[in-house]
């Protein structure tokens, strides 16, 4: 398996959200790069769920108005 292209884009966060994430670091083990990347993995993917329980819910709540439409012919 191909390791992913990595990039280094210089992002600039405050003091206390890097010594946290340093000290989330020294815990887990990864590199601190890695550790970045990985919460951004796991909140698109957060976002991603919630986006589809939201196209459930909206689903749940008015798919009679798209069965009604098809019966209709509109």
């Amino acid at each position: 398996m191909t390791k992913p292209q990595k990039s280094q884009p210089g992002a600039r966060i405050d003091d206390e959200s890097l010594e946290l994430s340093r000290s989330r670091v020294e815990d887990r083990g990864p590199s601190l790069g890695d550790y970045i990347a990985q919460r951004i993995r796991e909140d698109a993917s957060h976002l991603r769920a919630r986006g589809l329980e939201a196209a459930r819910r909206f689903l749940d709540e008015h798919q009679a108005v798209f069965y009604k439409a098809e019966d209709t012919g509109q």
